[in-house]
């Protein structure tokens, strides 16, 4: 749960960014949003989810 709420947060901060340095319309944040909550109803989002876990999983197992 975590993990999610972190991807999120981070996503979320990457829109702001884009939006305020007007590389990102709202418009398109927007259709952006609606593809997230359409893409998580559908078949392949446990197949998304397992990838960002073993990706997470991935970056936290190395070492600086």
């Amino acid at each position: 749960m975590s993990l999610s709420i972190s991807v999120v947060l981070l996503l979320a901060i990457v829109a702001v960014i884009f939006l305020r340095n007007g590389a990102m319309k709202f418009s398109h944040g927007l259709v952006f949003l609606l593809l997230g909550f359409l893409l998580a109803g559908t078949d392949a989002a446990p197949t998304i989810h397992d990838g960002i876990n073993s990706t997470a999983g991935l970056v936290s197992s190395l070492s600086p």
